[in-house]
């Protein structure tokens, strides 16, 4: 008879465990992929953007991430390397692999720019497209898609650089396929449809180095300018205990990781036995391992009984 009452006591601690560690579950989340980290190769990573999923603020991990050391840009038409990041001003410059330059040009494939994103092109681009079709829309005279001041003077800077070559055209050809206009300031959605507008490559340049007569002085490359205003308290405080910003779970909420891979819904301080750090789970956590120690020294009397 105590045999059986033995038996149907260790069943029921059996049954029991599961319960505690389901909960323990549920309130310690499996934590984010591995640990948000603050560089991504030589470029510091810091709030909104991450290095990865789960880190930096949701809307931007959508659009940023270190993949091999290298900060990469996504959009529907490509991929492009992070060159620099400028927190004081919220700027960032990007790199199309297939823009043109002074010292390499090529035929390009098209830009655009999502609306929703949070990110907008800076009045500092000057966007020049290269090789296109006297028949081209941009030479419309109704339309009056080109810059013509500035035409001249930064298509026959560009025309006069070997890397011409490379798009099918002489060194100093005529600025006549050329196409100059500069970006309106905080423009909100953008595309560049090159087979569209009939030309076979572009670049912007951001930049003329304190050199305009020198075309291979000149800044390549995209700068846009990203929201900064998603930077909150609670963020703060994660940076201070020494965490990184992040979000997790299905609805994307606030996470801070910690440089041990764990997350919590406040700071790294005072972490103990939960991801969370809240202590109504240190307490679960504490039941669940008081369970396993309960029944292990439950068979061990009833074994011996």
């Amino acid at each position: 008879m105590p045999s059986i009452s033995n038996a149907w006591i260790v069943t029921y601690i059996l049954l029991s465990l599961p319960i505690h560690f389901t909960i323990s579950a549920a309130v310690n989340p499996i934590p984010i992929n591995g640990t948000c980290h603050d560089t991504c190769g030589t470029i510091s990573v810091k709030y909104p953007f991450g290095s990865g999923f789960g880190c930096g603020q949701p809307d931007f991990a959508r659009y940023v991430r270190c993949n091999a050391g290298t900060l990469e840009f996504s959009t529907g038409t490509g991929i492009y390397n992070v060159s620099d990041i400028d927190y004081s001003s919220g700027t960032l410059i990007i790199r199309d692999p297939f823009m043109s330059t002074c010292s390499s040009m090529q035929n390009s494939g098209s830009f655009s720019l999502d609306r929703a994103s949070p990110f907008t092109l800076t009045g500092e681009n000057i966007f020049v497209l290269l090789g296109c079709s006297t028949n081209s829309p941009l030479f419309d005279p109704a339309e009056d898609l080109c810059a013509m001041g500035s035409r001249s003077r930064v298509c026959r800077g560009l025309y006069s650089c070997k890397g011409v070559t490379g798009i099918g055209l002489p060194q100093n050809a005529p600025p006549s396929t050329c196409c100059v206009y500069e970006s309106p300031i905080q423009l909100a959605g953008y595309t560049l449809d090159l087979p569209k507008l009939q030309c076979s490559s572009y670049t912007s340049v951001y930049s003329f180095g304190g050199s305009e007569g020198d075309p291979m002085k000149w800044k390549f490359g995209i700068s846009l300018q990203y929201n900064d205003s998603y930077y909150s308290n609670v963020c703060k405080d994660c940076e201070t205990s020494g965490g990184l910003c992040g979000f997790t779970g299905f609805d994307q909420s606030f996470a801070c990781v910690c440089e041990n891979g764990k997350n919590t819904s406040t700071s790294c301080f005072g972490q103990g036995y939960a991801w969370s750090g809240t202590r109504e789970s240190k307490i679960l956590n504490k039941l669940s391992f008081g369970g396993i120690v309960s029944f292990v020294k439950l068979y061990f009397l009833f074994r011996s009984a």
